[in-house]
């Protein structure tokens, strides 16, 4: 795989026009199990076939029990200055109950080797809304988070995908269904309490302090373009995107063929008009009219028209022609921006 993955980048090194590269981020799953070799071998393969910036922000996805003092250490020696660790919850009933590979002592411990490591520049997830974690409890985990200083906290509700033993249990009632009440008030908690620590609440899942926000993360929702490598890796270069195959034997017999195992689209103005709402209105910076314009007359028309009833009622608030969600009303923010797409 990893020889795959090296081979494609190769392949596909013009795909970003000679653009400076800015963030390298090692995602899509547990990319941690993999040795210090390999992603060596990765790195350089990205530095040799594209230009990579002097302050290149590189992150990786952990979980907490792939960390140890010795492996973090050695991500640092790599090259990565920024973590992802998904510790979901600071509370072993919260973990258990998620079912979860690693426990909450091994996430306090992933934190503390990252520091030790020289990586104090780390993001972890945490998720609200389960029948295990009360108010006081989920309190409690954004009130550790920021006592132990960290810069960045990405906070989902509780989702329930199919074909997981979680969603398995639900459905033969050996637990129970999630509290879309639950859901809705403990994310009014985390907007509220996170912002008394003074995190800037720039995307609706993602919360930073002063300077530490996701550069990767926000060139998606700014529709920067990118390039996607590995099985089911998506790609975007402004005028189509693009997607592997997700299938993994599939995706390295056609690269040892020398074939890219992808497939892609070109973007229609609706299509882009649809992702520009989709995407503006989940952050702080929300949607200005001007660009939109640069689509297309009638999709500005079309957004004017129709975002007016949620400035009238005040789940949207505008200024100069910038179209931003109202802090309450993140919590409807589906519903509100599927009224707004033109099909």
């Amino acid at each position: 795989m990893v020889t795959a993955i090296i081979r494609e980048i190769e392949m596909r090194k013009s795909y970003l026009e000679d653009a400076d590269v800015h963030t390298i981020y090692f995602g899509g799953g547990t990319p941690s199990v993999l040795s210090g070799r390999e992603l060596e071998a990765i790195i350089a393969a990205c530095y040799q076939h594209f230009r990579v910036s002097d302050d290149v922000e590189m992150t990786l996805e952990a979980n907490p029990d792939d960390l140890t003092a010795e492996k973090t250490k050695e991500l640092h020696s790599l090259g990565v200055n920024r973590l992802s660790i998904g510790v979901q919850s600071f509370h072993e009933n919260d973990i258990r109950w998620m079912n979860r590979s690693h426990n909450a002592d091994q996430s306090f411990r992933s934190i503390e080797y990252s520091y030790n490591a020289g990586i104090d520049n780390f993001s972890i997830d945490l998720i609200f809304g389960s029948p295990t974690t009360s108010d006081e409890q989920w309190l409690n985990n954004l009130s550790l988070a920021h006592g132990f200083g960290i810069k960045h906290l990405s906070c989902y509700g509780l989702t329930v995908e199919e074909d997981t033993a979680l969603h398995h249990f639900i459905k033969t009632k050996k637990i129970k269904p999630l509290s879309d009440t639950s859901l809705s008030h403990q994310f009014q908690l985390t907007i509220d309490a996170l912002k008394s620590y003074g995190y800037d609440h720039y995307e609706i899942s993602n919360y930073a302090l002063p300077g530490y926000i996701s550069q990767h993360n926000t060139n998606y929702w700014k529709r920067v373009p990118y390039l996607g490598i590995g099985p089911s890796a998506h790609s975007y270069n402004g005028v189509e995107r693009s997607w592997n195959v997700a299938h993994n034997v599939k995706y390295m017999t056609q690269i040892k063929e020398n074939l890219l195992p992808n497939s892609h689209e070109i973007l229609s103005h609706k299509d882009n008009y649809n992702e520009y709402v989709m995407t503006g209105l989940r952050t702080k910076w929300g949607c200005e009219v001007d660009y939109i314009s640069n689509i297309g007359l009638k999709y500005k028309l079309h957004f004017i028209k129709e975002v007016q009833i949620f400035v009238d009622n005040g789940d949207i608030m505008s200024s100069e022609g910038n179209y931003i969600l109202n802090s309450k009303s993140l919590v409807i923010a589906d519903a509100i921006i599927s009224q707004l797409f033109y099909s």
